[in-house]
C-alpha cells in the first residue's frame, strides 16, 4: 500500500530531486579530482625577469603544459627579499591551480623579520636545481686550497675581507657559515649582490667572494679568478674542476636552490598530479638543454626528501640570521 505522502506527483519529484541531489553530491569531488587541472596553471615566481628563478620557471611552463593538458603561465610577483611572491602562492587558494617557485628564502625571510611567510606554508612538489656557494678569491692570492685560507686567516683574524650580499642574502650566509665552521674572523663588506662583490674582488677592494661560480666563471677562464672550494655535496657537471668543501674534509652545504610548492592545505592527490608533470618536464631533454644553456644543473629531490630538506635548512640557517631590527 502506498503511503499518502507519495499519492501526490509533487511529492515524488521532491523525492526524485533529493536522491538526485545526494548521488550528485557524492560524485562531484571524484569528478572534479578527475578533471585535475581544470584551468590554467599558474606559477608565482618571486624574483624578477631574467634571473635564474625567472628563466627555470619559464622552461617548466614551456614543457609541461603538455603533461598538464593545461596552459601553464609564469606570474612574476617581486619584492621584499622574496616575501611578495613567497606570501602570494602560500595564500592562494589551495586547489593546486597556483605553484610557487620557492627558493632559499622561503626559510630564512621569516628569520629575518621581515614577514611572516615561511617553508611550512607550503606543500613541497619538488627541488629542482641547487647551486652551491663557490669561495672565490683573485688568481694571484697565495692560498691554492681552502685549508690554506682557513690557516692564514687564523693568524690573521679580521685582516680578510668577504663580499657579502647584506643580511641574510644566501651568499651572505655562506660567508658566516664558512666563518663559523672553521672559527675564523672575516671582515665582512656588503654590496648590491653577487655581481658587484665580484667586481670588487676583481679590483682588489675585498680578498674573498663567496657566491655561484656562474658570476664569476668568465672572469675564471680569463685567468683573473679562481675557485678554491664549492660548498655542494657534489662537483657542478658544467664546473668539474672546482672541488668540493667537502672533499677537503669541510662538511659545509650552502647554496640558491630553485622548488616547487603550493599551499600547506592543497589535496595531497592533486599534488600527485602535479609532481607526476612537472618531473616528467625536468626528465625531458627540452629542459635538460635548457638547463645545460644556463649552466644550472638538475639536483632533484621528491616531495619527502625536499621536505626534509626543508627542515634540516630551518635549523641550520635558524643558526646563522640575526633577525633584522
Amino acid at each position: 500500500m502506498v503511503s499518502k505522502y507519495f499519492r501526490k506527483p509533487a511529492n515524488w519529484f521532491l523525492l526524485f530531486a533529493g536522491v538526485a541531489l545526494i548521488i550528485l553530491a557524492i560524485k562531484l569531488p571524484f569528478v572534479e579530482a578527475a578533471e585535475f587541472p581544470s584551468k590554467t596553471v599558474s606559477i608565482i615566481c618571486p624574483w624578477s625577469p631574467g634571473g635564474a628563478a625567472d628563466s627555470v620557471s619559464r622552461f617548466l611552463a614551456s614543457i609541461a603544459g603538455e603533461y598538464l593538458k593545461q596552459p601553464v603561465v609564469v606570474v612574476n610577483k617581486v619584492g621584499g627579499t622574496g616575501a611578495v611572491g613567497h606570501s602570494a602562492g602560500a595564500t592562494a587558494a589551495p586547489d593546486g591551480h597556483t605553484v610557487t617557485m620557492m627558493t632559499v628564502e622561503s626559510v630564512t625571510i621569516s628569520k629575518l623579520g621581515v614577514a611572516k611567510v615561511s617553508y611550512t606554508d607550503f606543500k613541497p612538489i619538488m627541488r629542482i636545481t641547487f647551486w652551491g656557494a663557490g669561495v672565490q678569491v683573485r688568481a694571484d692570492a697565495p692560498w691554492k686550497n681552502i685549508d690554506e685560507l682557513v690557516a692564514d686567516a687564523k693568524k690573521n683574524p679580521g685582516k680578510f675581507r668577504v663580499a657579502t650580499i647584506g643580511p641574510g642574502g644566501i651568499w651572505t650566509l655562506a660567508a658566516q657559515g664558512l666563518q663559523r665552521q672553521m672559527g675564523i674572523t672575516l671582515k665582512e663588506v656588503p654590496f648590491d649582490g653577487a655581481g658587484p662583490g665580484i667586481v670588487a674582488l676583481l679590483g682588489g677592494h675585498v680578498d674573498i667572494a663567496t657566491g655561484g661560480l656562474a658570476e664569476a666563471w668568465s672572469h675564471i677562464q680569463a685567468g683573473k679568478l679562481k675557485t678554491i672550494g664549492l660548498m655542494s655535496g657534489n662537483r657542478s657537471a658544467f664546473f668539474p674542476n672546482v672541488p668540493t668543501l667537502k672533499e677537503q674534509g669541510i662538511d659545509l652545504v650552502i647554496g640558491a636552490w630553485l622548488g616547487l610548492g603550493v599551499p600547506q592545505k592543497t589535496a595531497e592527490d592533486r599534488v600527485q598530479v602535479l609532481h607526476e608533470a612537472f618531473k616528467k618536464s625536468i626528465d625531458s631533454d627540452a629542459f635538460k638543454e635548457l638547463m645545460k644553456k644556463a649552466t644550472l644543473d638538475i639536483v632533484y629531490m621528491g616531495p619527502n626528501d625536499f621536505g626534509s630538506e626543508l627542515k634540516k635548512e630551518d635549523v641550520f640557517y635558524g643558526g646563522l640570521i640575526k633577525p633584522v631590527k
